[in-house]
């Protein structure tokens, strides 16, 4: 299990060079209920992640997101963009964020030393997206091993458009952290996790961290909601 937590984080500049796209044929996004909460973050205008609205005016990510990986400083709030839904040229919303809310016990550190339990941040939208056009996924407790879980982000192989991973596996948890088989490339740290059902919206049980490898196999690290989380959704709001 060590050996996983030397992964590196699933968030790259743009326009650096692509070399880790999946290998597999990605599902259609169509297939997950509510999927339009599901957006792109653009930072700073040069980075980018994966985020999931939570509540109308609140967007769960990664944390090592919101920093800027030369100074190690967080970028200002006002620099980040989500685009909710977006598929193609346009987005279903898209909003500017007013505050960050990192989790108190993350403490940023260069790619690979990244504390993965804690790897999660609130954004405040600078106004409500409406219940009406796109609804908040809900959060729950963190998958059990061995459970089915899907993924749904945007990538540096596919930057416009939603990448669906399904039928991935837990397989393993330890402390905060959630080890899947799910692939993922860069870009989408921030991405939700689902725990899925047939005809009911998914719930959050997981954001991606992190991509590894354990032995041949390529696997993602997520991290997992707790009181803490709730906590930071009251503040940033």
């Amino acid at each position: 299990m060590k050996r996983i937590f030397a992964a590196f984080a699933a968030c790259l500049l743009f326009g650096m060079p692509d070399n880790a796209a999946a290998d597999d044929p990605q599902s259609s996004i169509t297939s997950v209920i509510g999927w339009e909460a599901v957006g792109r973050l653009n930072i700073s205008g040069r980075n980018m992640c994966t985020g999931a609205l939570v509540a109308p005016d609140l967007v769960v990510t990664a944390a090592h997101c919101v920093y800027d990986p030369i100074t190690g400083r967080q970028v200002d709030p006002t620099s980040i963009r989500f685009e909710a839904g977006l598929n193609g040229r346009r987005a279903k919303a898209a909003r500017s964020i007013t505050k960050t809310v990192v989790h108190p016990s993350y403490q940023y550190e260069q790619p690979g030393d990244s504390q993965l339990g804690n790897d999660i941040a609130i954004l405040r939208l600078d106004r409500p997206i409406s219940r009406k056009m796109i609804q908040p996924f809900e959060l729950a407790n963190r998958p059990a091993r061995g459970a089915s879980v899907e993924v749904l982000s945007y990538s540096m192989a596919q930057q416009n458009r939603p990448n669906l991973e399904q039928n991935c596996h837990v397989l393993a948890r330890q402390a905060q952290v959630v080890v899947m088989t799910c692939r993922v490339d860069f870009g989408a740290s921030g991405a939700p996790v689902f725990d899925v059902a047939p005809g009911r919206m998914p719930r959050l049980v997981s954001v991606i961290s992190a991509k590894a490898a354990v032995g041949n196999r390529r696997v993602s690290i997520g991290t997992s909601f707790d009181r803490t989380v709730i906590a930071m959704m009251r503040s940033a709001s």
